[in-house]
């Protein structure tokens, strides 16, 4: 469950840690970082594999991708660090995949399978049996159920009936979370997944109770460029506020990152607030005019990613205003030409979204939630003690409305009526997926015309994505008293026309 410290959460922590401690600290980076799966794992008795060998093998591939580097082959056994010369720069891109699945923790769940439990009782009644299409289920010599897998057609029927609930549904919980369905099964039974539908969004990782799937990191790059001495410059999703705890506000945050080397701190919502206008000014000129039937929101990669590669004919009704990220990076490098723009935020695609061509000038590297809360813990800064702040007012509460489902939405629809009064505005949003997918589809069909709609990958929106720390509950509640707190709650009409280039 989200927002649940669990083994898995730890363990990922720990090795984030770890790294950003030799990427601020080491003298001898290839060492230390051979000698991190031993301090993942220390003792010689094994926590949750069946061999202390099993726990550091996994550790070491954890270490490869946070470290932005591939899995190593399984049939060419080399260093951890092996290829680090070639990771080790500063502007090293997100190579895909971003999305892997390491082999030796993936537990080979079961997908899709119906299977009898000890609940079953052996009634008189044999609903199972009775409601059973394909007769693939026989009374075994203990009187329980039994299923014919080669018969099952998997429709459920049986455990609808059972009474007891003894009929159990094997899913694999990362193929479950993937609204996109490109997880599948390799030839040894572990999950697999098609980089050519995965769009990025890592719900897929963060539902594996294994630890099976991880995610690449700049987390390596970025400290040392930081350490180098460049101007490096975050911009921060709005989704930040609450991450580091209930009482820790913005401004604490800002003053936290200056104090890791950051130059200077921006809100990404400024972005949004650019997103809003824009957006508003399209629907009001071409969706409410009749030139286009309807206007699919832009500030979501993962959303747009599945628009464009499954609905290539719906390219065009993609909005064409820049995303909050890319449009703070470009305000960004208007005003400090030499600085490193990192965008530190909830979302795992949006790392996907930064190696594109047209954007790796804007965007120099992005990192997670979770990845910056290990650079603090590195640099032994405890937020939930911090007691400095530094003053941030780059946004309005539309903008900063866009980290929760639906807030892209409403910003739009409110900046709409406020600036054109006279149009009605009809607004659809989806969250998650699957959710978003079916919303096209009807869209496809001409059931969603003349409207604004909102697409996130996250079921919950930003809040939700695989890079958060806290709860989804949680980070909903910080956002929505940050949006209500904002002095300034709509962007002006003419924002739309600034010209980012």
């Amino acid at each position: 469950m989200r927002g649940l410290e669990t083994s898995v959460i730890k363990l990922r922590r720990k090795v984030f840690v770890e790294i950003a401690k030799v990427a601020y600290e080491s003298e001898n980076v290839n060492d230390d970082i051979e000698a991190i799966p031993y301090k993942i794992t220390p003792s010689e008795v094994p926590q949750y594999r069946e061999s202390v060998y099993r726990e550091r093998a996994i550790a070491a591939e954890r270490v490869r991708l946070a470290m932005g580097m591939s899995l190593r082959p399984q049939d060419k056994p080399v260093h951890i660090t092996s290829g680090l010369d070639e990771s080790n720069i500063s502007d090293k891109y997100y190579e895909p995949p971003l999305m892997q699945v390491i082999p030796s923790a993936c537990d080979k769940c079961e997908d899709n399978v119906y299977v009898v439990s000890d609940q079953c009782r052996g009634c008189v009644a044999r609903s199972c049996m009775t409601v059973c299409p394909k007769g693939a289920i026989t009374v075994g010599a203990d009187g329980r159920s039994v299923i014919d897998r080669a018969k099952c057609v998997k429709c459920g029927k049986c455990k609808a009936a059972c009474p007891y609930d003894a009929i159990a549904h094997k899913i694999r919980p990362c193929a479950d979370a993937c609204g996109v369905r490109a997880i599948s099964s390799d030839p040894l039974g572990r999950a697999s997944i098609d980089p050519k539908k995965c769009v990025g969004c890592g719900q897929c990782m963060v539902s594996c109770p294994f630890g099976a799937i991880a995610d690449k990191s700049q987390i390596f790059q970025l400290i040392q460029a930081i350490k180098k001495g460049d101007e490096v410059v975050a911009e921060v999703a709005p989704a930040i506020v609450g991450q580091f705890g209930a009482e820790v506000s913005l401004w604490k945050i800002k003053s936290a990152l200056k104090e890791l080397g950051f130059k200077e701190v921006f809100e990404v919502a400024h972005g949004a607030d650019v997103g809003a206008a824009t957006e508003a000014h399209h629907y009001a000129t071409e969706v409410a005019t009749g030139k286009l039937p309807f206007l699919l929101t832009s500030c979501c990669p993962a959303w747009s990613m599945l628009a464009k590669t499954q609905f290539p004919d719906m390219v065009d009704l993609v909005s064409s205003a820049l995303t909050p990220m890319v449009a703070t990076a470009r305000s960004i490098k208007q005003k400090m030409p030499q600085a490193r723009v990192v965008f530190i935020g909830p979302c795992a695609a949006k790392k996907l979204e930064a190696s594109r061509r047209t954007v790796r000038s804007d965007v120099d590297f992005v990192i997670t939630f979770e990845e910056l809360a290990a650079m603090f813990e590195a640099r032994g800064i405890n937020l939930a003690t911090y007691e400095r702040e530094e003053p941030i007012h780059d946004a309005t509460g539309a903008g900063r409305g866009y980290a929760v489902a639906g807030g892209v939405a409403a910003a739009v629809g409110a900046c709409v009526k406020a600036y054109y009064p006279d149009v009605e505005v009809k607004i659809e949003h989806a969250e998650g997926l699957s959710e978003c997918k079916k919303m096209l589809t009807l869209a496809k069909l001409g059931k969603k015309n003349g409207c604004l709609i909102e697409g996130m990958g996250c079921p919950g929106g930003c809040v939700a994505g695989a890079g958060v720390n806290v709860s989804v509950e949680k980070g909903v509640a910080a956002v929505e008293k940050f949006v209500q707190d904002s002095t300034k709650k709509l962007p002006e009409k003419d924002l739309y026309e600034i010209r980012l280039p």
